[in-house]
């Protein structure tokens, strides 16, 4: 790798600067996890040889033509709207055309302006290597053709520069998004993010737009992980950022198609497809140590402590209404069992009885991370409390509806009972969680993401 740079901060910085570069991000990089998220200071004046606060770095191939105006355009953008010191770097990736001339001239005629010569080729790779290399604390990078409107570019790296995100990534697919190009990519794009949705469950719209930004401590744990090396790298930067944890913004962006474009998108398409099963696999076997992106307690107003509001609530939620599917299920299957010799009210009783005590210990496990044997007996007969409660309502529904019409269907006491059973959910939660359950005092140190703990019935 051979590199040609004029490093001084941008015309654009204005008399500020972010004071701090990538050696100042270093605390906390050793301990196990990401260090909290802070905003970048803004106060202190730029210097000539201030690190820059962005570092935007342009892949290019062959890209002799279009490599010039870009550059130009780019840096007079920055230069007139970005209130950092920045830097653009032009990442060659074994370009065999003029492109390595018109990028060494523009290093030296620009300032704030590097060329790195990389002697292979792949958009990953010459992300990973500059970004690696970057002393600035936000990295981004877009693509030479500039199809996305630099109108974008200070949405995209503010919520990284304010501490607010981790990544940050335009999208195409946004609803507010204008995009012009033909139908043919469109239909792709739409149905390549839509494989990952239901593949790899990514939850961003638009894996390979070429417009993204990250923040250094991030992409220091992150980069390492990334097997790719070409065009999925983006997509395997993206799932793993989010399988992890991290926070990523979207912005919608102006994006207009370059009919000229380079990309073999069925050679693209397939090697995309690879990327996604490998990643799938990795992800599902558990050989990714994401437990390395993790951000420390107290970097996420949610992770504080507040007086009087109970904790684990989601999380509880989840359990409840997983263990209540299955209980509901089960009962219903032996109120049929049971429906074939005795009558509705026996039959109905029998079946909440059972259903409850298996109900009441999947709860206690799972629902409310009690472990032991201790107070299970007492668990038990508070559950039994509130089986009763569920039994008048049940069996008052079905009361009302023999009065009603003498002798319903089968299905009909069906359908009956699951609404009376809908009705108890509520206050069976609310009743669990408060009364058999109770969260004791003193007893949440902090949050575990695998379970809460309750005093002496936990231990």
């Amino acid at each position: 790798m051979t590199t040609t740079d004029s490093l001084r901060s941008g015309p654009g910085a204005n008399g500020r600067s972010s004071g701090t570069g990538r050696d100042s991000n270093r605390t906390g990089r050793d301990t196990g996890r990401l260090p909290v998220r802070e905003h970048l200071p803004a106060g202190q004046a730029a210097a000539p040889s201030a690190a820059p606060v962005l570092d935007v770095v342009v892949p290019v191939y062959n890209e002799e033509k279009d490599l010039r105006p870009c550059v130009l355009r780019l840096h007079d953008h920055l230069s007139r709207t970005f209130p950092y010191p920045f830097r653009i770097t032009v990442a060659d990736n074994a370009s065999t055309d003029a492109t390595p001339a018109v990028a060494a001239r523009l290093a030296a005629e620009l300032r704030g302006v590097r060329y790195v010569r990389l002697e292979e080729k792949g958009r990953g790779r010459a992300l990973r290597t500059v970004w690696t290399d970057s002393d600035a604390p936000v990295l981004a990078y877009m693509d030479v053709d500039l199809s996305t409107d630099l109108n974008a570019l200070l949405p995209l790296v503010a919520p990284l520069i304010s501490g607010h995100s981790d990544l940050a990534i335009g999208s195409r697919l946004a609803r507010s998004a204008r995009v012009v190009r033909g139908s043919k990519r469109e239909f792709i794009s739409r149905a390549y993010n839509l494989i990952l949705r239901s593949s790899l469950a990514a939850g961003f719209s638009d894996a390979q737009c070429g417009f993204k930004a990250i923040r250094s401590e991030v992409a220091e744990r992150l980069l390492p992980m990334v097997e790719d090396s070409g065009w999925f790298f983006d997509t395997e930067l993206l799932v793993l950022a989010e399988r992890a944890g991290l926070r990523i913004h979207e912005v919608p962006v102006d994006w207009i198609d370059d009919p000229d474009s380079t990309v073999h998108i069925v050679r693209t398409a397939t090697e995309d497809l690879k990327g996604v099963w490998r990643v799938g696999r990795a992800l599902a076997v558990g050989a990714l140590p994401l437990d390395r992106l993790a951000r420390p307690f107290g970097d996420d107003p949610r992770d504080r402590a507040l007086t009087g509001v109970p904790r684990g609530l989601a999380r509880q939620l989840v359990g409840f209404c997983v263990v209540g599917v299955l209980s509901t299920l089960f009962y219903l299957a032996l109120y049929s069992l049971f429906r074939l010799g005795v009558g509705p009210q026996l039959a109905n009783g029998g079946a909440l009885l059972v259903s409850a005590v298996a109900n009441t210990a999947a709860n206690r496990r799972l629902t409310f991370g009690v472990r032991g044997r201790g107070g299970a007996v007492r668990h038990q007969a508070q559950g039994l409390v509130v089986f009763a409660i569920g039994l008048a309502l049940t069996s008052g529904s079905l009361a009302a509806l023999g009065a009603a019409t003498g002798s319903p269907s089968h299905g009909t006491e069906l359908a009956v009972l699951i609404t009376a059973n809908l009705a108890a959910t509520v206050l069976r939660f609310l009743l669990l969680r408060a009364w058999v359950f109770p969260a004791r005092a003193g007893s949440h140190p902090g949050p575990d993401p695998v379970s809460d703990s309750y005093s002496e019935d936990v231990r």
